[in-house]
C-alpha cells in the first residue's frame, strides 16, 4: 500500500500577499502550536490576512495570524487566536531573512499554512510592498487576459 509521504494538504492562504506585495524569496518553516490550534489548524480554521513575520532576537515569529479556538476544548486548553507564535527556521536561515530586511527594506509574510506529514508548516516570503500604481498594472493585466480568455471561450463555443 503506498503511503503519501510528503503530499501536504493546503489549510489557508494569503490571496492579499501576492496583491500587496512583490514576492522574491519562498521557504517553508514549521510552527510551534499548543494541542488546541494544531486540531483548528487541521480543521482548516486558519486567517492570514494582515499577518506578518519579524525576527526578534534570533528568532523568527509569526505575528497576526488568526488560529480559532478549537470548539471541542476545555476551557483551560483554549488558546489566544492571534498570540505571537515561533517559526521553525535553521540559524543561517534567519540570519539571512533578518539580513535582507534590514538592508534592503523587505518584509516577510507568510504565505501560506499546511499539513506536510501531520506536522504543521507556514511558507514564508520575502517581499517588498507594490505602490499603487503597481497594483493597478497588476489589476489590469489580470482583468486583460480574462477577456482574453473569454473571447477564446465564445470562439469555442460558436464553432462546436
Amino acid at each position: 500500500m503506498a503511503s503519501k509521504q510528503g503530499a501536504a494538504k493546503v489549510v489557508a492562504v494569503n490571496r492579499r500577499a501576492s496583491h500587496d506585495y512583490f514576492l522574491e524569496e519562498a521557504q517553508e518553516a514549521g510552527l510551534v502550536l499548543t494541542g488546541s490550534e494544531i486540531k483548528s489548524v487541521r480543521a482548516g480554521r486558519v486567517n492570514l490576512k494582515d499577518s506578518y513575520v519579524l525576527i526578534k532576537g534570533g528568532e523568527a515569529w509569526l505575528l497576526n495570524a488568526h488560529i480559532a479556538p478549537y470548539a471541542q476544548a476545555s476551557r483551560q486548553g483554549t488558546h489566544d487566536s492571534r498570540r505571537t507564535r515561533k517559526l521553525l527556521l535553521h540559524r543561517q536561515e534567519i540570519a539571512h531573512l533578518a539580513g535582507k530586511v534590514q538592508a534592503k527594506g523587505y518584509t516577510i509574510v507568510p504565505l501560506r499554512v499546511y499539513l506536510k506529514d501531520n506536522r504543521a508548516k507556514v511558507e514564508i516570503a520575502l517581499a517588498r510592498g507594490k505602490k499603487l500604481y503597481d497594483k493597478r498594472e497588476s489589476i489590469a493585466k489580470r482583468e486583460a487576459q480574462r477577456e482574453i480568455e473569454r473571447a477564446l471561450a465564445r470562439r469555442r463555443r460558436g464553432q462546436k
